[in-house]
């Protein structure tokens, strides 16, 4: 890998993949509409020599394609990830999600760039019946329209490698927590203790189950498969996440600790937190491992090193509230 296009590049994920290409010799596009990315996650990589930002919407085909100059990689992260209001707002991942992909598709085609790693979600399982879930699962029914528009992606990315001879690789993440963190239930619950230590509004019963894999572990596992050598028209799918699971209580109880406060719980009720939540996500992790990969943090030091970052940086706190 020479030079790589990295969208949503400006962002929690894509920001801190972007710092790993550049130490590692690659040189960077970094494309961001900067709609949820800031500025200041790319500030130190934009310095560097070799990397450039691109300010400009996925949808922009032509302007994808003429950032994909020089670049024979893509990592594909630009993305709605407000999975919880996906049903408030349907057309927003359809467009964000499946179309952008399709836009990024055809660019690459255009550029002859034909490497992609895909930013999907273990949400593409919806609510299986097997746990852990390997990639060969059977798919259930969908469950939200984020995992739809997801899954949708996928099968554009298998159709692009076997009728133009891309490379694709899919890695489908459970929830990524870590330094830039900026959305997601840990965030939630930080920035409502912070308003308000001594109360904490749940959606559910407290006993939704997941896994949750710390930001650097996610991505030392997405460069570990890309450097493997692949045919053209090869597509691998890799699920990304840990051993353990952890329970929304436990996770509070871990948060409260951190801060020294002991709020009050009160739940909505159910066992889903909204509309296409899963209450159980956990998935087998055994094909990224075979290559030799393991995740260097619990999840509860990863949540202890999120919270630490929140309270460093509680400036994102404000921004979400201009917004």
């Amino acid at each position: 890998m020479r030079k790589a296009l990295v969208t949503g590049g400006a962002g929690f994920i894509g920001s801190t993949l972007a710092d790993q290409l550049i130490a590692a010799g690659v040189e960077v596009v970094i494309y961001d509409n900067l709609s949820r990315g800031r500025r200041d996650f790319i500030a130190e990589a934009c310095a560097n020599r070799g990397v450039e930002f691109v300010q400009g919407d996925v949808l922009d085909e032509e302007l994808v394609k003429r950032s994909l100059e020089g670049c024979d990689t893509v990592f594909h992260f630009a993305a709605n990830a407000d999975v919880r209001h996906g049903f408030d707002r349907p057309k927003v991942d359809l467009e964000q999600n499946t179309m952008a992909t399709f836009v990024v598709l055809e660019a690459m085609r255009s550029a002859g760039v034909k490497r992609i790693a895909f930013a999907s979600t273990g949400s593409i399982y919806g609510e299986p019946n097997v746990f852990p879930t390997p990639e060969t699962c059977p798919f259930p029914l969908q469950t939200s329209l984020y995992g739809a528009s997801k899954l949708a992606g996928e099968g554009l990315i298998e159709a692009y490698s076997h009728g133009y001879g891309f490379v694709g690789v899919i890695f489908r993440f459970v929830s990524i927590l870590g330094e830039r963190y900026t959305h997601g239930h840990v965030f939630d619950f930080c920035r409502s203790l912070r308003k308000d230590p001594s109360r904490l509004r749940v959606l559910g019963n407290g006993r939704q189950e997941k896994s949750y894999l710390y930001v650097g572990d996610c991505i030392s596992a997405m460069t570990l498969a890309m450097d493997q050598r692949l045919e053209p028209g090869t597509v691998l799918i890799y699920n990304l996440g840990t051993e353990e699971t952890i329970v929304v209580d436990d996770s509070i109880a871990t948060i409260a600790a951190h801060l020294g406060v002991t709020p009050e719980l009160e739940y909505t009720g159910g066992i889903r937190g909204w509309r296409g939540d899963s209450p159980l996500i956990h998935l087998d992790c055994e094909r990224i491992r075979a290559l030799g990969w393991r995740p260097t943090l619990s999840i509860r030091a990863a949540i202890r090193r999120t919270v630490d970052w929140l309270e460093e940086n509680p400036t994102v706190y404000d921004e979400l509230e201009a917004a």
